[in-house]
C-alpha cells in the first residue's frame, strides 16, 4: 500500500465501531502519513506526529483489525519541534472534554501544521468544512475564538505569539490590513487524496 487512497480504504474496511466522523478524519491523517512514509519523507511516527504508543492507542480505538498490519511502520519517536509543541498545548488547553483522542488529534494536526499547504489539505480530509467541524466538534473553544474564520494555521500561530507576548503583525485591526487576504481568503484547492490518485507527488514542504 503505497497511495493515501489505498490506505485510506484499508484502515476504514478495519474500523470499529468509533464516531464516523473521528474515523474519517484520523484515517486521513494517517494515511497521508502513511503515504509520504512510504515515499521516503520520513516514518510513520514523523509524518503523523504521533509515537509508536500513541499510534498504537489510537489504532486500537478507532481501526482494531488494522494494527497488526501497521505495528512494524510505527516503531520510533515523533521529533518535536518548540513551534509544533506550542500548536500541541494550544490546542490541548481547549480540548473538549480532554479525551485520548483529542490528545492524538492535538499532536497530528501540530505535525501537520509543519506542510506547506492548507491545513485541511495537509490533514487529507476533503474541502475546509470537514476541518471547521472538526475544530467545532473537538476544540470548540478555540473555534468559537476564530469568529472571524480566520485560515487554520494562521489563526492557531496567532493565538501562540498572542500567548508568548509577540506581535504578529502591526495593523490595528484585520479590516485595515493590506495582506487581508493572505489571512482571510478563500481556502479552495484540490484535496491531497485526489492530488495524490492522480499519481502526482505531493508537494515537497
Amino acid at each position: 500500500m503505497r497511495t493515501a487512497d489505498a490506505c485510506y480504504r484499508w484502515l476504514m474496511d478495519r474500523a470499529g465501531e468509533a464516531d464516523p466522523f473521528d474515523r474519517h478524519v484520523a484515517a486521513a491523517i494517517l494515511s497521508l502519513a502513511w503515504a509520504e512514509a512510504a515515499a521516503g519523507r520520513g516514518t510513520l511516527p514523523l509524518c503523523a506526529g504521533l509515537d509508536g504508543a500513541a499510534l498504537e492507542g489510537l489504532a486500537l480505538r478507532l481501526f482494531p483489525g488494522a494494527w497488526a498490519g501497521m505495528a512494524a511502520l510505527a516503531d520510533g519517536p515523533a521529533a518535536l519541534e518548540d513551534d509544533e509543541q506550542a500548536v500541541r498545548d494550544l490546542l490541548w488547553m481547549y480540548a473538549d472534554g480532554g479525551t485520548p483522542l483529542q490528545r492524538d488529534l492535538a499532536a497530528m494536526i501540530a505535525r501537520r501544521c509543519s506542510r506547506p499547504n492548507h491545513l485541511w489539505q495537509d490533514l487529507g480530509l476533503r474541502d475546509r468544512g470537514e476541518l471547521s467541524s472538526l475544530m467545532r466538534r473537538h476544540f470548540g473553544g478555540l473555534a468559537r475564538r476564530n469568529s472571524q474564520d480566520m485560515k487554520w494555521k494562521k489563526f492557531l500561530f496567532r493565538m501562540i505569539c498572542r500567548s508568548e507576548g509577540f506581535t504578529l503583525c502591526t495593523a490595528p485591526v484585520c479590516t485595515e490590513c493590506d495582506d487581508f487576504d493572505h489571512c482571510f481568503g478563500a481556502e479552495d484547492g484540490e484535496a491531497m487524496m485526489a492530488h495524490l490518485r492522480s499519481s502526482r507527488p505531493p508537494p515537497i514542504p
